[in-house]
């Protein structure tokens, strides 16, 4: 040993300077390498092993052979293998600069373990609580902010006196709180994301918050894992959340106005995409299987969303991405934009502004003044990040709403991908990156998110031969308006069904593309000259199968009426007699009629198996004499009356009375205290 310091003592110090400071950065770089190259499970396996070795061996050979070299002062061979060194250590930073941000980004979209819960305790701007006053709370014990921690904010801030009412629907809570029935209620701090984008629910600007109570727990979504390995076919959920900030908190509650089930098949290369309206009116999987709009849902959380599509699809779910599509105008202008063909409006007027036949949409900050406002003409056409956003906003401007909204937001999905598949500028990936960090996270492991990797080769590979990339095939449930009704006696919220055979046949769609079915091979066709050609979206056009129906409204209605339809639907009637004394008593209808009911119109009918309908009796006069032959003329009649005038001193009202039967008979009472103008007028 000493003999080698001693010759290296020797030597230029200039190269050996060199060498030492070469091979401690070629080490640490190649290290670093090493890590990230182990990091990568399921990519090109053998390959990265051989790699490490090589440059493994390229270590050992540049120390010892440029130890020798520098004894034995051969300058040329050590700056040629220094040179060969550097350029390699060069190299490895780079590649390990990428990978730690692929790494980095992969992890950062994943569920946090541990996050933080809130539930406040809000009123009316108008309200002041106190000890008398009435709260609302949701019964669900599942419910963390609406439920458990509402409980430990009532212990906390010494609330147990207050009346607390329990609710099954944050809807008609928040219903009755607009409407004053309650003074407040226990709901998420995110109540405005949930909830303000509803029509209905505009008034919850004008809110307060009187308590605010949060805690740290184990996330809920954690659990929600899948094994599905993404070189087999498999399904993602797309949660969107219309937020006005930017950024998505991954514990922050969401929206769910935009659910999108997606079904992939590496094989094929082949994806189908289902959009289900905000508003379709389903059972809520977490509630007890109570009918409510979809994106209720999301009020109890991501599993509670999941649940609920499944057990409307009857397809498992194995991933889901949610996404706040405010994330979308970084994202695309990361792509460096995206190709959309935009769809003509169907009307000119957009937040109070003339579009004149344009498409027209508040920017991403929601600006209401017309410098905010986005314009775009029809037709195909290249678009940036803000104008994106935009277009899968929309809904005001087109005939269908939120259906057409969907529709567009398939489009920039679609687009979106695409272009990402194609994506051939590696400075492009850090901005791409930090978009979706920002603004995605997912059940998916970061093992499951590198397995992708060779589905995207498949798509290069494909790119190369000049065969299609990717193939979606779109799909659109057809939908029917249904007005319902949330409580009984509640308010009517506007809602939509679905028509089954469409869900089936987009069902059937998924279920293939995931090889759950055989595909079934079309043996017939037929052709038009005369007919434009369009591709086929499975589920449009197919309006058949069982609808929801709702309770009818009967007030005002004969008897009959009520039985032939109660029979139609299998509903046992209950028929009740009521008089003015009787709450139940409607002085606007006439007797015999209909004058209440004990289910209101519009509750739905799922559940409802008896009805009770309340029919206005006839009312006579304490010294009226009834006649209990309606055969009897009208002579009699008169005569009876006189007689009970000459004793009576106060007036009557004059009363039309309608029997049951159907038999008519009007009475009309003295209006004079002196005089009794009679008549009985014949009616057919």
């Amino acid at each position: 040993m000493k003999v080698l310091l001693n010759k290296l003592k020797r030597t230029n110090k200039i190269f050996l300077i060199i060498y030492l400071l070469t091979f401690i950065l070629y080490i640490i770089s190649y290290i670093n390498l090493t890590k990230n190259l182990l990091r990568l499970i399921g990519i090109e396996t053998p390959i990265r092993i051989i790699i490490i070795i090589i440059f493994g061996i390229w270590l050992i050979t540049y120390f010892l052979w440029n130890l020798i070299n520098i004894i034995l002062k051969k300058h040329i061979k050590i700056a040629i293998t220094t040179a060969i060194t550097i350029i390699l250590t060069i190299i490895f930073f780079i590649v390990n600069y990428y990978i730690g941000i692929i790494y980095t980004g992969i992890n950062n979209i994943s569920e946090e373990e541990y996050i933080t819960y809130t539930t406040n305790l809000i009123t009316l701007n108008t309200t002041k609580i106190n000890k008398e006053s009435t709260l609302g709370m949701i019964n669900n014990s599942d419910d963390i902010e609406g439920n458990i921690l509402a409980k430990e904010l009532i212990e906390k801030e010494n609330l147990k006196g207050n009346e607390i009412i329990e609710y099954s629907s944050y809807y008609e809570m928040i219903f009755d709180l607009l409407n004053k029935e309650i003074d407040g209620i226990f709901i998420s701090s995110n109540y405005q994301t949930i909830f303000g984008s509803e029509e209905s629910f505009k008034d919850l600007e004008n809110t307060t918050v009187i308590y605010s109570y949060s805690k740290k727990l184990k996330n809920q979504d954690s659990t929600l894992v899948s094994n599905k390995a993404l070189n087999e076919p498999f399904t993602i959920l797309l949660m969107g959340v219309d937020s006005e900030i930017n950024g998505l908190n991954a514990n922050a509650a969401f929206n769910g106005d935009t659910l999108m089930l997606i079904t992939f098949n590496p094989k094929t290369l082949n994806a189908t995409m289902f959009s289900i309206p905000r508003d379709t009116y389903v059972p809520i999987a977490c509630n007890n299987n109570n009918y409510a709009k979809i994106n209720s849902s999301a009020a109890y959380g991501t599993s509670c969303v999941i649940k609920t599509v499944e057990q409307l699809t009857d397809i498992t779910i194995d991933y889901y991405v949610k996404i706040n599509f405010k994330g979308v105008v970084d994202l695309v202008d990361a792509l460096g934009g995206i190709e959309v063909d935009i769809e003509k409006p169907d009307f000119n007027y957009n937040h109070g502004v003339n579009c004149g036949g344009r498409f027209c949409e508040q920017n991403s900050d929601r600006d209401t003044s017309t410098s905010g406002m986005i314009y775009l003409d029809p037709g195909l056409q290249k678009i940036n990040g803000e104008e994106a956003l935009a277009y899968a906003r929309c809904r005001h401007l087109y005939l269908q709403s939120d259906i057409d909204r969907n529709k567009h937001q398939q489009q920039v999905v679609e687009a979106i991908a695409k272009k990402a598949a194609s994506l051939d500028n590696l400075s492009k990936i850090e901005d791409i990156l930090t978009a979706i960090t920002k603004n995605i996270t997912t059940n998916m492991s970061s093992k499951q998110i590198l397995s992708f990797y060779d589905v995207l080769k498949n798509m290069l590979s494909n790119a190369l031969k000049d065969e299609s990339l990717l193939t979606i095939e779109k799909t659109y449930l057809e939908y029917y308006s249904l007005p319902v009704r949330l409580s009984n006696n509640g308010i009517i919220t506007s809602a939509i069904g679905y028509y089954p055979d469409s869900l089936n046949a987009i069902v059937k769609l998924m279920k293939e593309n995931l090889e759950l079915e055989n595909h079934e091979m079309i043996k017939t066709f037929s052709f038009d000259a005369n007919e434009e050609y369009t591709t086929k979206i499975t589920g449009q056009g197919i309006t058949t199968g069982k609808k929801l129906e709702t309770m009818k409204n009967f007030v005002g209605l004969s008897v009959s009426e009520a039985e032939n339809w109660a029979n139609s639907h299998n509903i046992v009637l209950n028929k009740e007699f009521v008089d003015s004394s009787s709450a139940y008593y409607n002085s606007n209808i006439a007797p015999g009629l209909i004058a209440n009911q004990s289910i209101s119109d519009g509750i739905l009918l799922n559940n409802v198996s008896e009805l009770t309908i309340y029919i206005n009796n006839v009312e006579t006069n304490n010294n009226e004499t009834n006649n209990s032959n309606k055969e009897n003329n009208k002579e009699e009649t008169i005569e009876e009356n006189d007689k009970n005038n000459e004793n009576e001193t106060t007036n009557d009202e004059a009363l039309d009375i309608i029997l049951p039967s159907k038999e008519e008979t009007n009475l009309s009472n003295n209006k004079d205290n002196n005089q009794n103008d009679k008549s009985l007028p014949n009616e057919n």
